[in-house]
């Protein structure tokens, strides 16, 4: 007879406290931290740890420059700003994805034009990008989702060809790489974020912006900063308080640079530690009906910020909705001690702020710029749908916890799916 679910009374699986939470937190990060107060000069480390982040990072992604910032949406939004998207232009991003990709968009007065997701990777569908240029398309937004990055070549191919900028959503894809390339060396600039629970953090929030391009990092540095020119260090001396554009405050915080200073010394380190998990899930999960663990292509690495489960309850001759479905597996997989979990709830152009094109006020830009009219019908995008009827994200999958936590998870999800039909009895 198998071992009755914790859900009907049974031993959890997974014991209470098995899990370490993310950040992993060293004394190396404690002591960097720990650097910056005992300085005495925080004015001095403002402009030594935002300069050495901006170094690092360049250099770990291959890239020529780069900005840190106070969030991956302020990344985002300086990249578009940089790269000449001005109001009213069109940006065509993925359908699934955190709202803050289209957010970004909307801060520069321009409008987002989304597309559905590829059914495998969840990252944009390049072959549904094309229809959706029109003549005010200025920037493609893809977002390299969970930490796979997105399908890149065809998309460059695509931007060179109608004369488009390429921005790269990295937020969630540190270290990852597409064809031996690093995401953020990819496009013409990208978008890192730092917040707490991504795998190079500050601990709370931050960002970090790259690009190769002398002249749109300019320009991203003057809007990171109030649209003015500031040599850092000599802010009272040369300072012309003189606004050359429309700029915002979006600088980094210091503490918070340091900390992530310190973590991107074992970025690799750490990303190495997820795909060992990640692989072990998915090697024995890849044998239990019911489940799909993630797919990966050949030519990408991921690095794993959210590992996905598909749930497929028709392999289990289960005549039940996939939802549902999920819905009942994740109750019993809590109970059993494994944390698992959604993050959006609906496609991106499903929400409230699209569907009444709330915008920035009185309907902006929509009714600012009438002569571009996309159209925001939840239907048109299936396959983000399916995707958020059918899968879940497994927590825990990050360091410290190793193998036999791994281990763990497997069992309990084996013990679930090999009892699924109790789920659904009376």
């Amino acid at each position: 007879m198998p071992e009755k679910l914790a859900l009907h009374g049974g031993t959890p699986v997974v014991p209470p406290g098995s899990v370490q939470p993310w950040p992993h937190v060293t004394d190396e990060d404690r002591a960097a931290v720990a650097a910056v107060l005992a300085s005495g000069n925080l004015a001095e480390q403002r402009q030594i740890q935002a300069e050495a982040l901006a170094e690092e990072w360049a250099a770990y992604i291959g890239v020529r420059y780069a900005l840190p910032t106070n969030s991956g949406t302020a990344a985002l939004h300086i990249a578009l700003a940089g790269a000449g998207v001005e109001a009213g232009d069109e940006v065509i991003v993925p359908a699934f994805t955190f709202w803050a990709t289209a957010a970004a968009v909307l801060h520069h007065n321009a409008i987002p034009v989304f597309v559905d997701i590829d059914p495998r990777t969840f990252c944009i569908a390049v072959s549904e990008v094309e229809p959706r240029i029109t003549e005010r398309t200025r920037a493609l937004l893809p977002v390299h989702i969970h930490g796979m990055p997105a399908d890149m070549d065809p998309l460059r191919e695509l931007a060179q060809r109608y004369g488009l900028a390429l921005i790269e959503d990295a937020c969630q894809a540190h270290g990852a790489t597409y064809r031996g390339v690093r995401c953020g060396a990819l496009g013409d600039a990208a978008g890192f974020s730092t917040q707490m629970s991504k795998n190079l953090t500050t601990g709370s929030e931050g960002g970090l912006f790259v690009t190769n391009d002398e002249g749109l990092f300019e320009r991203a540095r003057y809007l990171q900063y109030f649209g003015e020119a500031v040599i850092p260090g000599r802010e009272r001396q040369d300072q012309e308080y003189n606004a050359r554009g429309l700029g915002w405050m979006y600088r980094g915080d210091v503490f918070g640079q340091a900390f992530a200073r310190s973590q991107l010394r074992r970025l690799d380190e750490y990303n190495a530690w997820r795909r060992e998990n990640c692989a072990y899930l998915t090697r024995h999960l890849a044998e239990l009906p019911g489940v799909h663990p993630p797919y990966l292509p050949a030519d990408r690495e991921s690095v794993f910020y959210n590992y996905v489960l598909g749930f497929y309850p028709e392999e289990l001759g289960l005549e039940v909705p996939p939802r549902a479905f999920r819905e009942k597996v994740q109750e019993a997989l809590r109970a059993e001690g494994v944390d698992t979990g959604q993050w959006q709830r609906m496609p991106v152009p499903a929400q409230d702020i699209f569907q009444h094109r709330v915008g920035y006020g009185k309907g902006c830009p929509w009714r600012c710029f009438p002569e571009s009219h996309p159209l925001y019908r939840s239907e048109d995008y299936p396959r983000t749908w399916e995707f958020l009827d059918r899968h879940a994200y497994l927590f825990g999958i990050h360091p410290p916890n190793g193998l036999p936590l791994m281990e763990r998870y497997v069992e309990a999800i084996r013990k679930v799916l090999d009892q699924a039909e109790t789920l659904f009895s009376e």
